[in-house]
């Protein structure tokens, strides 16, 4: 039955009346000489139950019961053989193989009584003994519980491959969803740090043209801070780099965190804005995710100054409370317009919210549990805030850092 199923239905059900005709003819004809020889009738009910048996995929119970009343005919009619119920035996086992658990126990509770029924009457003639009652009600199980256990471990393996196919396409949306949150953290590093740098380079650069020919010193110092900023910006971008490209090994350059606050604000002040940091000095048990979040905020929110506020001055406070760490940068911005601008202007810093520095920031936040918030001050300028865990959830869960 199992070779059967790489066949072709039709080739197949014809293998198998060729098979079950062959060898129930060869039984009925060589009966035992005591008993009822094979007739017309005898041709007949073999000729019936083969042609039934072509269509047992179809309706696998009308043939069951059209092999069942053959062999029962065979048995009134005086034959017995050992192979004269195979038509029978295959209907059965197509009737469980195809169907279901239900199907089968009525299949089998029917086929029971009628063959038990059967050997009754059959017993009650001397002339045509049969087996015992009980013995005759047996045989129908068997095909019937053939064809279940065949089903149920066609089922389960198709249960096994569908199961497979799932993990496949989980492991796949589960390596998406990692490239698509790497290729997020790669940008957000490569912005921070390019956005950053070029803004101090452009400022420095234009402060050094409008000084090259009246204060020459003022206009050589630009030009070192340009020199400064571009070698830092080469050796963030190098450990970045080196990063992506050996994940196992670590690298060698230590993240930024609050410890070089000092001097990210100090190269704002450099560049034209008067930046101003208060920092109270309680690092101690902060995560290296953490801290490296708080400086990639506040390098972003001195960058917005810078390009987009117009302010001259800025505020950095970095405080410690309690379990959270809060970092806030304000400017003093000119207030956001209401009305018609009467001449274009500097654009105020709210204008960066429709670009990737405020959009960087908050999903810095969001990655390490905390949140943030920003917009206008009254009176004038621009606020950031954000709070940060003073340690990541998964290593609060593991009672420290790692």
């Amino acid at each position: 039955m199992e070779r059967a199923r790489s066949l072709s239905p039709l080739t197949a059900d014809l293998l198998v009346v060729a098979v079950v005709g062959l060898f129930t003819a060869s039984d009925a004809a060589s009966n035992d000489p005591d008993y009822q020889q094979a007739d017309g009738l005898t041709w007949l009910l073999l000729a019936v139950s083969l042609t039934a048996l072509v269509w047992r995929r179809r309706w696998p119970v009308p043939v069951a019961m059209v092999t069942g009343a053959a062999c029962a005919g065979w048995a009134l009619h005086g034959h017995i053989g050992e192979l004269l119920n195979l038509p029978v035996i295959v209907a059965l086992y197509t009737v469980a193989v195809l169907g279901d658990r239900r199907r089968t126990l009525w299949t089998g509770l029917v086929a029971s009584l009628v063959s038990g029924a059967v050997a009754l009457r059959v017993g009650r003639d001397v002339a045509n003994p049969q087996g015992l009652p009980m013995l005759e009600m047996i045989w129908p199980l068997v095909p019937l519980l053939l064809g279940e256990v065949i089903r149920t471990r066609r089922q389960l393996m198709d249960e096994y491959a569908a199961r497979a196919v799932r993990a496949e396409e989980e492991r796949e949306r589960e390596a998406a969803r990692r490239v698509h949150e790497e290729r997020l953290r790669i940008a957000r590093e490569l912005h921070d740090i390019v956005a950053h740098t070029v803004t101090a380079m452009t400022v420095q650069a234009g402060v050094a043209l409008d000084a090259l020919d009246t204060r020459p010193e003022v206009s050589r110092q630009a030009m070192r801070q340009v020199r400064d900023s571009g070698k830092e910006a080469v050796g963030e971008l190098r450990a970045t780099v080196t990063v992506l490209r050996d994940h196992d090994r670590d690298s060698t350059a230590p993240a930024p965190g609050l410890a070089q606050l000092p001097d990210l604000v100090g190269r704002f002040t450099d560049s034209g804005v008067t930046a101003a940091l208060r920092h109270d000095g309680t690092a101690d048990g902060l995560s290296p995710m953490v801290e490296l979040a708080a400086y990639r905020i506040v390098q972003e929110a001195l960058t917005n100054v810078a390009k987009h506020s117009g302010a001259r001055h800025a505020a950095v406070s970095v405080a410690r409370h309690g379990d959270r760490l809060r970092v806030e940068i304000v400017d003093d911005g000119p207030p956001p317009r209401t009305g018609p601008p009467a001449k274009p202007g500097p654009p105020s810093q709210t204008a960066a919210t429709a670009g990737f520095g405020l959009v960087g920031m908050r999903e810095r936040a969001a990655a390490v549990g905390g949140s943030i918030d920003y917009g206008p001050v009254s009176g004038g300028g621009f606020r950031v805030r954000a709070l940060l865990p003073v340690v990541l959830p998964a290593e609060a869960h593991r009672g420290g850092r790692p």
